[in-house]
């Protein structure tokens, strides 16, 4: 779509005909994202309400289809990169979110956690500096005040403010660890989640290991990166009364970790009464339904 019809298709959202307005809004929502810019534009260059509320409309649906076009190519790609994941989801509340500002937020952790490492560390002597670095030096914490906050879920927020959830925080703990080297993957634990510290060898045959005896041990990124053995775990899901699955003690695929933050969000805005931002997540979340029936 050229400029010059984008421009005479904004100028007549102030139609007072339904059906004109029906037909414009439907062909400038088929427009790509980049059409947003004139429709700023246009929204700044006038005084009329009703006007500007067509076109906020129409640039959240736009931008709500970008992301949903995003996680559908995400799913369908053979790497499924936890960060770009984590991307598209920041996406949908922050349009203008820069993955280039987040790789090098990401950098300045890495290369600060990098330089206290040497090749002599063991696993946990390795660990010990990445707690070091995100709890002592840069204060990374859970948002007690603020549980359910929407922003715990994206992660250019948790960067900005150092406080997220469990799921947020491990995240960013589990991308660091990866960009060094060190096999340190999700775990998809009810009420909380941890992650699992891989023995090298293991995960060098191939894919992530689906047994147990891979875990060296595990981590609890949300209180300060503490150590777990597997009793822990065990402890922690008799005290949840929660029926024991193997899965819980074994790392998860990036697929399940960005599902259960579309989740977190559905959750959040639930309890903070915006059913309409509710609705547009499980929308997202449907995806991976589609995904997982093949429908995609």
């Amino acid at each position: 779509m050229d400029r010059e019809r984008i421009k005479a298709l904004i100028s007549l959202l102030d139609d007072p005909n339904d059906e004109v307005y029906a037909s414009v809004e439907d062909a400038l929502l088929k427009s790509p994202v980049e059409i947003i810019p004139e429709l700023e534009k246009a929204w700044e260059g006038s005084l009329d309400d009703v006007f500007q509320q067509r076109i906020e409309n129409i640039i959240h649906s736009i931008q709500l289809k970008d992301v949903f076009t995003g996680l559908m190519q995400w799913l369908k790609s053979p790497t499924h990169d936890l960060l770009y994941g984590s991307f598209l989801v920041c996406k949908y509340q922050y349009p203008e979110v820069s993955l280039v500002q987040l790789k090098e937020q990401l950098s300045e952790l890495r290369k600060d956690i990098w330089l206290e490492m040497n090749e002599h560390l063991t696993a946990l002597e390795k660990v010990r500096v990445v707690n070091h670095v995100l709890f002592h030096n840069h204060k990374f914490s859970r948002n007690t005040s603020k549980y359910l906050a929407p922003e715990n879920n994206y992660i250019n927020e948790v960067l900005a403010s150092q406080k997220g959830n469990p799921l947020s925080v491990s995240i960013i703990y589990s991308i660091l660890c990866r960009e060094l080297g060190m096999p340190v993957f999700g775990v998809n634990l009810p009420k909380n989640f941890v992650l699992a510290y891989l023995d090298e060898a293991a995960v060098d045959r191939g894919e992530v290991p689906k047994d147990r005896s891979a875990v060296l041990f595990y981590i609890n990124p949300i209180n300060k990166g503490a150590v777990l053995g597997r009793k822990e775990i065990e402890y922690f899901i008799k005290q949840q009364k929660l029926q024991p699955k193997e899965e819980y003690f074994l790392p998860c695929n990036n697929i399940t970790i960005i599902r259960r933050m579309l989740n977190n969000l559905s959750v959040a805005y639930d309890s903070h009464g915006e059913e309409t931002k509710k609705q547009e997540i499980q929308k997202l979340l449907a995806l991976f339904s589609d995904y997982e029936q093949g429908l995609l």
